[in-house]
Parts: C-alpha cells; sequence; structure tokens
C-alpha cells in the first residue's frame, strides 16, 4: 500500500505510521508535516526499523495554494490517506484572542477541509483507497473547556459523514476516528483521568483494527461510544450547569 500521512509528527501519527508499516507490508509510507527536520528522523527510524520505504514531506496544512501542487507531486499517488493534523488551542485565550480562536477552526475543519476535498477528487477518480481522518469526541457535545475545538472537530464530523456517502459508490472508504483522552504531547500537562486516558501505542493499534474491520465511525477505545451515549443524553438544563 501507499499510505501518506498528514499530520505526521503527533504522537499518534507516529505510532500509526509503526503499526501501518509493521502490518501492512510492503507498504510505502510517506510522512507530511511542517516540521522537516524532526519528521526525517523519523522516517528514517522507520524505515530502518520495519524495513520498508519510508519519505519525509513538507506540508503545511494552512498554506491552502500549496496543497493542490504538494498532492500533485506525490508519486506514486497514496491508496491511503491518514489525516492526524490538529490543533487543541487554549479555550480561554481563544475566548478573547480571535487570531487564537480563528487557528483552532482553521486547522481542525478549514485545513482538513481543503487537503480531503483535493484527497478525494483523486481517490474518486481512481476508484481506490481511502480516506481515515482523527475527530474527537470533544465534537460529540460543547464543554466549557474546549467547545472552539469541539466545534471544529464537529463540524469535521459532519463534512466527513458526507463525504463518506458522496465517495461510497466509487468504493472508496472514509473512517472517521474519535478517539477519548490520549496521552500526548498536546495533553502533556492536562489533569486527564488515568483510568480514561489512552496511550498512542495502543490508539494506533486499534485504528489500525478497525480500519482492518473496514468500520465507517470507530470510537478509540470502544468504550468511549457508550461514555458518549450518556453524556449526550443528560439534558442541557442540567448539562449547562455542570464543570466539564
Amino acid at each position: 500500500m501507499n499510505l501518506l500521512i498528514a499530520g505526521a509528527n503527533s504522537d499518534l501519527a507516529v505510532c500509526l505510521a509503526e503499526t501501518f508499516a509493521a502490518m501492512e507490508k510492503p507498504a510505502n509510507i510517506l510522512l507530511a508535516s511542517r516540521n522537516l527536520e524532526r519528521l526525517e528522523a523519523t522516517a528514517k527510524d522507520i524505515s530502518i526499523r520495519f524495513d520498508v520505504p519510508c519519505k519525509a514531506l513538507a506540508f503545511d496544512a494552512l498554506d491552502y495554494e500549496s496543497l493542490p501542487g504538494f498532492y500533485a507531486a506525490l508519486d506514486p499517488g497514496p491508496d491511503w490517506v491518514i489525516l492526524c493534523f490538529g490543533y487543541l488551542g487554549d479555550e480561554k485565550k481563544a475566548e478573547q484572542d480571535w487570531a487564537e480562536a480563528k487557528h483552532i477552526l482553521d486547522t481542525n475543519y478549514a485545513g482538513a477541509v481543503r487537503f480531503l476535498e483535493i484527497v478525494a477528487a483523486d481517490l474518486e477518480k481512481r476508484k481506490t483507497g481511502g480516506i481515515v481522518a482523527i475527530g474527537s469526541v470533544a465534537g460529540l457535545r460543547g464543554r466549557k473547556s474546549n467547545y472552539h475545538y469541539g466545534a471544529a472537530k464537529a463540524a469535521l464530523g459532519v463534512f466527513l459523514s458526507g463525504l463518506r456517502n458522496r465517495l461510497h459508490p466509487a468504493g472508496v472508504r472514509v473512517m472517521t476516528v474519535l478517539p477519548g483522552f490520549l496521552q500526548t504531547k498536546m495533553t502533556q500537562g492536562m489533569p486527564l483521568p488515568a483510568l480514561l486516558t489512552t496511550s498512542p501505542n495502543k490508539a494506533a493499534a486499534l485504528i489500525h483494527a478497525a480500519w482492518k474491520k473496514q468500520k465507517d465511525i470507530a470510537y478509540i477505545p470502544g468504550w468511549w461510544r457508550w461514555i458518549m451515549l450518556v453524556i449526550r443524553m443528560i439534558p442541557e438544563k442540567v448539562f449547562k450547569g455542570l464543570s466539564l
């Protein structure tokens, strides 16, 4: 398989690259992100440890004009694209600073949509492969602690649902991944409940398993489906008074 991972410097992206390199041979892996120096070291490490071609590419999801050229230059074009980039941001800052709010919305939604439309047009034409996109359970109900991030992920979830509906006749899959708490650089220092927090390695293994089962939507881990079902059932009159 030819696999492109966009936003490949995140902890989860690196674990996904390692998992697919180990489990899906022969594999040709392309890692794309803004920090090319760090990414090149990761690509070299994966290439040696898993004996697969692995290359680092410069990529900026917010440089919208560069994205068509970036994708067109991929040779061979990817069969599968995993979208991993995202930005949690500072919620309190976003409430006061439009630049921070816009950065959260642009990274998690506008940049993702711009890039995935380019990918979708290619896969639809070739009638092959698919897209795996990392959303969040935060997009299933707004909370005061991260509602800008959650709103962007909610919008991404609706976009992915429509894209899945559009690409199905062409045989192109779209899988939405909804992780709960992950122990990554993005959540470092946050008071996450240990029992509900998953390592990136475990999350990558679960995502790969869901991909093998051809799931459309995958909660990571699966118990988050039931947690979010309960949270979504809480009446708004009660929910607005909770400290979440």
